[in-house]
C-alpha cells in the first residue's frame, strides 16, 4: 500500500529566538521588511515598480486583505502593507516549480516540508498532473485536463457528489463564470473560505439589519466617536487599518480594545507613509485595552448593556436613542427583559475582567453618540459566534449608531474578494430571487436545494458521498478544521483538483488522481481573444473597482481562472446555452450579465472604468430596514459562553504569525510578539504554567477533547505570555488538528477554532 503523505505541516522544531516585544507597529521596521521580501523574491528595482501600483487606481488590487483604499487621493508611498508587500512578492517570485522540479521531487518528499518550505519553491508554470497510485505530478496538456475533469463530472451519479470550493482572492468576473458553471452542471455545493471566517458575521448581520456586510465607509472612521476593536489583530492581518484609527484619535474619537493578547498594533503605531514620523514615538491608539477571556465577549457586551441600562432608566432618553429605537426596530421589551434575568457580577466573572473596566467602558458608551464597532475572527468562530455579532449589533441598535456619519457595523474581511466572491453567488444557499435572474437571463433551470457549505462538503467527501473536489485559489487542507478528517476526506474522493498559483500542501493530499491547474496572479497582463483584460473585486466597505495587472506572464502555460473555468465548462456541459469561449475572451460579456442578474451593478462596465470604482447599494448603512424579515432592524436574545472547563483543561484559540497571511507562511518570525524563527509555541498564562509544573521552553503535547474524542498535536514550545488565566494561543495551521470537524457555531456552521478544549502535556 503507498504510504500516506503528511497532512499536518511537519513537527520539526526551527530554534526559536526571543526578542522585545516592540512598543510600536509599522514604521520604518515595517517598510524594510517589505523591501526585504521584495528584494529576495522579486528584486529591488522590478520590485518597486510592482509596489508603485499596488492599490492604485491605475494598478491592482492587493492579493491579501479586503481593507478598503481611500475614495479620493491614494499615497503614492505605501498605499500597502507590510504584509500586501509580502503577499505581491510571493506572487511575483523569481522562482518557478516546473515540470522537471515536480518530475524530481515525489509527493512524499514534498510532505516532509514545512508550510513555509512549500511556499518559497516559487509559482507552478504548467499544469499537472498525478495519475492513481503514482508517486510525482507529471505534465498535462490543458485540453487533456479538462477533458479529464468533464469525463469525471459526467461519470458522477449525480452534481451533488461534486464539491467546488473557492478562496476569496477570486476575482468578481472569475467567481461569477463560476458559480454560473456549477448551477448549470446541477448543483449548489459552492463552499468557499467566508464559511470558516465570517459565516457568523453575515448570518447575524442578516437577520438583525438585512445585510450580510458592514455599513461603514472608510471616512466614517474620521467621524466616529468611539470605534471598539473586538477579537482582531489589525497591526498583523489589516496594518493600514491603523491609519484608520489613526484618524478617529486624530479627530477627537476615542477607541477601545479588547482581545485576549494585548496587540502591538492597537498600542501604538508610526505613519508608515509619513517618513518623518519614522523616527518618532509613534500614536497612542487605544484608550482603554480589555483583555477579555476567551469566549467572554457575549458576558461583557450583556454586562456594558445592563450598566447602560441603569443610567438610561435614571435619566430616560439620555442614554439609548428612545426615537431612533420605536422608530426603526423591534424586539426592545424582550431585549430588556432578557437583559434584567443577568447579575452584572456574574457576567463580569465571564471576562476575566475587573468590575472597574467593566464599568470604564460602559461610561465610555454611554458618552457617545457615533460609535463603530469592528471584529474579525476572535468574534466569529465560537459556538456562540453569531450571538456575539447580534449583541454587537444589539449595543448598535440602543445607541442609534446605525445609518449615521461615523458609526455602524465594521466586520473586518480577510481574503481580497471574499466579500466580492459571494456577492456573484459564491454561496451554498443562494436566494430564490438570484436563481431567478439566472435562470430567465440564461435560459435554464437551477438547482433549489441548498448545497454543501465546507463542513458539510468535508463530511460528505469523509463518508464518500462526494467524490469530486475542485478548489478556486485557496489552501484546502491547511484552512480547514480537523486535518486528519479532512485528508482522508480529500482521499476518498476520485478527482480533486487545485486551480493555484504556486505550490502548497492541499496539492500533496490528494484523490486517486489530482490536478494542479497553474493560473495568472494579479500582478500579471490577462491576454485575451478580445485583447487585454482587467477584472473587478469588492473590498470590505462594499467598494467594486477595477484591477489590472502590470507584469508579462511568468509562463506562457498560465491561464487567467476565467479561462480555465470556460475551458472546464466547455469539456462538461453538453446543452449549455452560454457562449463560454466568448465570456472568457471579452470580460465585458460577464459584467453585462452582472449587471442583468445582480442588483447594484446598473452600468456596470461603465462605472467600474472610473477611477476608484463605485459604492454597492447598502440598505443598513441607509437606514433602510424594510428587507428583514420583520421589516424592522431587529433586538435578538443571545447566550453568553457554556464552556465550562475542568480542572487540567485549558482554552485554546489559534491566530496568526505576522510573517503570516491566512494559509501563505512568509516566514517564520512573529516580530510583535517577540518570537523569532519558530512556530510551535503555545502561549500560556505564566501562573498557569507554573501550577502545571512546566517551565518556558518546554516541550508539550497538545490534546483536544470534544464529545468523548481526543486529538493530538505533537511537539510545541511553552511561552509564557500576557494571556488571562485558562487561556491559551497556538498558530495555524499547525494547530488545526486539534479543531473538531463538528464543533462548530450554531446558526453559521462555523468551526470553532478559537475556543477549543484541550490539555497540556509535558513531553519526556
Amino acid at each position: 500500500m503507498m504510504k500516506k503523505t503528511i497532512a499536518q505541516p511537519p513537527e520539526n522544531l526551527t530554534g526559536i529566538k526571543e526578542t522585545e516585544i516592540p512598543h510600536s507597529a509599522v514604521g520604518f521596521k515595517a517598510v524594510l521588511s517589505a523591501l526585504t521580501h521584495i528584494k529576495d523574491e522579486v528584486g529591488i528595482m522590478k520590485g518597486i515598480g510592482l509596489l508603485a501600483k499596488l492599490n492604485q487606481k491605475d494598478g491592482f488590487d492587493c492579493p491579501g486583505c479586503a481593507w478598503p483604499d481611500p475614495d479620493e487621493k491614494r499615497a503614492f508611498l505605501a498605499e500597502y502593507c507590510e504584509n500586501g508587500a509580502k503577499a505581491v512578492a510571493e506572487e511575483a517570485t523569481k522562482n518557478r516549480v516546473s515540470p522537471v522540479f515536480f518530475s524530481v521531487h515525489s509527493i512524499d518528499e514534498l510532505g516532509k516540508l514545512s508550510d513555509y518550505e512549500l511556499g518559497k519553491k516559487g509559482r507552478v508554470t504548467n499544469p499537472m498532473y498525478l495519475r492513481e497510485g503514482a508517486t510525482h505530478y507529471e505534465e498535462i496538456s490543458w485540453n487533456d485536463a479538462f477533458n479529464l475533469i468533464g469525463k469525471t463530472l459526467k461519470g458522477l451519479r449525480s452534481p451533488d457528489e461534486a464539491v467546488f470550493y473557492t478562496s476569496g482572492r477570486t476575482s468578481n468576473e472569475a467567481a461569477y463564470l463560476y458559480q454560473l458553471f456549477v448551477r448549470q452542471y446541477g448543483t449548489n455545493n459552492l463552499p468557499d473560505c467566508s464559511n470558516m471566517c465570517h459565516e457568523s458575521s453575515g448570518s447575524a448581520l442578516g437577520e438583525t439589519l438585512g445585510i450580510g456586510k458592514g455599513s461603514v465607509t472608510l471616512d466614517d472612521f474620521k467621524h466616529a466617536d468611539l470605534v471598539i476593536v473586538m477579537g482582531q489583530n489589525p497591526g498583523t492581518n489589516h496594518p493600514r487599518m491603523l491609519t484608520a484609527l489613526g484618524e478617529t484619535k486624530q479627530h477627537g474619537g476615542k477607541i477601545i480594545s479588547v482581545n485576549p493578547l494585548p496587540e502591538v498594533g492597537l498600542k501604538n503605531f508610526i505613519d508608515p507613509q509619513n517618513p518623518l514620523k519614522w523616527l518618532g514615538s509613534g500614536m497612542d491608539l487605544s484608550d482603554l485595552f480589555l483583555q477579555v477571556q476567551i469566549n467572554g465577549d457575549v458576558a461583557l457586551l450583556k454586562a456594558i448593556l445592563l450598566l447602560l441600562l441603569e443610567k438610561e432608566k435614571a435619566n430616560p432618553g439620555t442614554v439609548f436613542d428612545q426615537e431612533f429605537i420605536a422608530k426603526q426596530t423591534l424586539g426592545y421589551e424582550a431585549l430588556i427583559a432578557d437583559l434584567e434575568k443577568y447579575k452584572l457580577a456574574e457576567l463580569i466573572a465571564q471576562t476575566g475582567l475587573t468590575q472597574k473596566e467593566v464599568i470604564e467602558a460602559a461610561e465610555m458608551v454611554a458618552d457617545n453618540k457615533k460609535i463603530i464597532v469592528c471584529w474579525a475572527m476572535g468574534l466569529t468562530q465560537h459556538k456562540n459566534g453569531v450571538d456575539n455579532i447580534r449583541e454587537v449589533v444589539n449595543l448598535l441598535l440602543l445607541k442609534g449608531s446605525i445609518g449615521k456619519q461615523g458609526a455602524g457595523t465594521c466586520p473586518v474581511r480577510g481574503h481580497s474578494n471574499v466579500q466580492g466572491d459571494r456577492t456573484m453567488g459564491i454561496y451554498e444557499k443562494p436566494s430564490e430571487q438570484f436563481l431567478d435572474a439566472l435562470d430567465a437571463h440564461f435560459d435554464f433551470k437551477s438547482p433549489r436545494e441548498h448545497g454543501h457549505d465546507v463542513i458539510d462538503a468535508i463530511q460528505a467527501m469523509h463518508e464518500k458521498k462526494a467524490k469530486f473536489f475542485l478548489g478556486m485559489g485557496g489552501n484546502f487542507i491547511s484552512a480547514t478544521p480537523d486535518t486528519e478528517i479532512t485528508a482522508e476526506a480529500l482521499r476518498n474522493c476520485d478527482l480533486t483538483v487545485h486551480i493555484s498559483t504556486k505550490i502548497n500542501r492541499s496539492h500533496l493530499i490528494h484523490g486517486k488522481e489530482a490536478l494542479i491547474l497553474p493560473c495568472l496572479g494579479r500582478t500579471e497582463k490577462d491576454l485575451q481573444s478580445s485583447g487585454e483584460q482587467f477584472v473587478s473585486v469588492e473590498n470590505s466597505m462594499g467598494v467594486v473597482s477595477k484591477s489590472v495587472g502590470h507584469l508579462d506572464p511568468l509562463s506562457e502555460f498560465l491561464k487567467s481562472e476565467t479561462a480555465i473555468v470556460a475551458g472546464i465548462a466547455t469539456a462538461t456541459l453538453s446543452n449549455s446555452k452560454v457562449n463560454w469561449e466568448a465570456m472568457a475572451g471579452n470580460y465585458d460579456l460577464i459584467r453585462d450579465a452582472i449587471e442583468a442578474t445582480i442588483p447594484g451593478f446598473d452600468d456596470f462596465n461603465e462605472r467600474v472604468r472610473i477611477p476608484g470604482g463605485f459604492y454597492l447599494p447598502n440598505n443598513a448603512r441607509e437606514n433602510d430596514f424594510s428587507v428583514t424579515y420583520t421589516g424592522k432592524a431587529n433586538f435578538t436574545i443571545n447566550e453568553p459562553s457554556d464552556i465550562v472547563l475542568e480542572k487540567e483543561q485549558y482554552l485554546m484559540m489559534t491566530i496568526r504569525t505576522h510573517d503570516q497571511y491566512n494559509t501563505t507562511i512568509y516566514g517564520l518570525d512573529d516580530r510583535y510578539r517577540g518570537i523569532l524563527n519558530e512556530r510551535r509555541v503555545v502561549f500560556m498564562n505564566q501562573q498557569d504554567v507554573s501550577e502545571a509544573g512546566l517551565e518556558k521552553g518546554d516541550l508539550v503535547d497538545l490534546v483536544s477533547h470534544f464529545e468523548g474524542q481526543e486529538r493530538l498535536a505533537e511537539k510545541f514550545m511553552v511561552i509564557p505570555y500576557s494571556i488571562p488565566r485558562k487561556c491559551t494561543a497556538t498558530y495555524f495551521p499547525e494547530t488545526n488538528v486539534l479543531v473538531p470537524l463538528h464543533s462548530k457555531a450554531r446558526i453559521s456552521n462555523t468551526p470553532t477554532s478559537k475556543t477549543v478544549i484541550i490539555t497540556i502535556h509535558k513531553r519526556e
